[in-house]
């Protein structure tokens, strides 16, 4: 488990006034980054370019982009295609489409036979605002993690999803990199320690443990905040990679802090939460709760006022914090 180094300068100060950057500019200069190094690298997308910002690479290499059109189902079928023969191909939908549209392709076509292609699902959660119901994805993954040969990592903010494109390359089995839309806080450096399936504690602390994916860290990193103003010290996980999952991680905070609080902006069944549950039922059962879309669609609106309406905001992991301390074992 990587022990990243908290945000500096003091993290009060940084979460107060953080830099905000697009994950999915993350993707977009990640895959220019491989297409500088790496011939085999191919894009595909679904009609939405600009959106997935994988314009950035169709610029620089206009002869290894493919431009589908609205027919995910046959993209996720040409880059099984494209990886049978040696590329590493990226395709990039919106996550709706990518994750629940193309679900039989992506379990058939690319992951039961193990292929090398990386999937980009775009728009992850309800913080896409605006578009609504059909494009808020919050099922990804449940989904996801539940398909053999399948990885899955959820980065939280611009410097982790462009390592998280890179790194995906260089492994031979097939990938889903779940993003968003808006501009969200930056809460790692280009030089924090990322390793797939290795989880990143970014905050020290003894008393209970947040463990958090995506955009989630940065409302964990708040709520530990305002729990260390009244004396209790919250352990704060970035678990990135949903699969594989990094177990250790889990279960040391288990034994260590002696109770949880998931985040996710995901539906609460199948996600993250579940996801810690299954571990820590089995290595060290402590007091849960879990901060997630509550089985609910959707809807448009603005992406913090959508995340504050659907429960998924610092002052709800707060609200979960208290609850789970409040079942702790005395003297765990």
């Amino acid at each position: 488990m990587s022990r990243a180094t908290p945000p500096s300068p003091a993290p009060a100060a940084v979460l107060a006034n953080p830099e905000m950057k697009k994950t999915r500019e993350g993707f977009g200069h990640g895959l220019v980054a491989l297409g500088e190094t790496n011939p085999n690298v191919v894009v595909l997308v679904g009609d939405l370019s600009g959106s997935t910002n994988v314009s950035f690479f169709a610029e620089r290499f206009p002869e290894r982009f493919v431009q589908v059109g609205i027919a995910e189902q046959n993209m996720m079928c040409v880059a099984a295609g494209l990886a049978s023969v040696g590329k590493i191909p990226f395709l990039a939908t919106y996550g709706a489409f990518a994750s629940c549209r193309s679900a039989d392709q992506m379990r058939v076509t690319v992951a039961y036979t193990d292929l090398p292609v990386k999937i980009a699902g775009a728009h992850g959660g309800i913080s896409v605002g605006p578009d609504g119901a059909t494009h808020q994805a919050m099922e990804e993954i449940a989904i996801v993690r539940s398909i053999p040969n399948m990885r899955m990592v959820v980065p939280c903010d611009y410097w982790e999803t462009r390592k998280a494109t890179i790194a995906m390359a260089g492994d031979a089995h097939p990938y889903y990199l779940r993003f968003g839309r808006e501009s969200v806080p930056v809460v790692t450096k280009e030089d924090t320690p990322f390793v797939i399936g290795k989880a990143n504690v970014m905050r020290e602390g003894g008393d209970l443990a947040i463990i958090a994916c995506g955009v989630m860290v940065y409302e964990a990193l708040v709520a530990a905040e305002a729990l260390a103003s009244r004396g209790i010290q919250a352990r704060v996980v970035n678990l990135h990679t949903l699969k594989p999952l990094d177990e250790d991680a889990i279960a040391t905070a288990a034994r260590e802090c002696g109770a949880i609080v998931t985040a996710e902006e995901h539906q609460i069944y199948g996600g993250l939460g579940g996801a810690v549950a299954e571990v820590v039922v089995r290595q060290h059962p402590v007091p849960m709760e879990f901060v997630a879309v509550r089985d609910r669609f959707g809807r448009s609106g603005k992406p913090e006022e959508l995340m504050a309406a659907f429960g998924i905001k610092a002052p709800d992991v707060l609200r979960a914090a208290d609850r789970v301390l409040a079942r702790k074992k005395p003297g765990a």
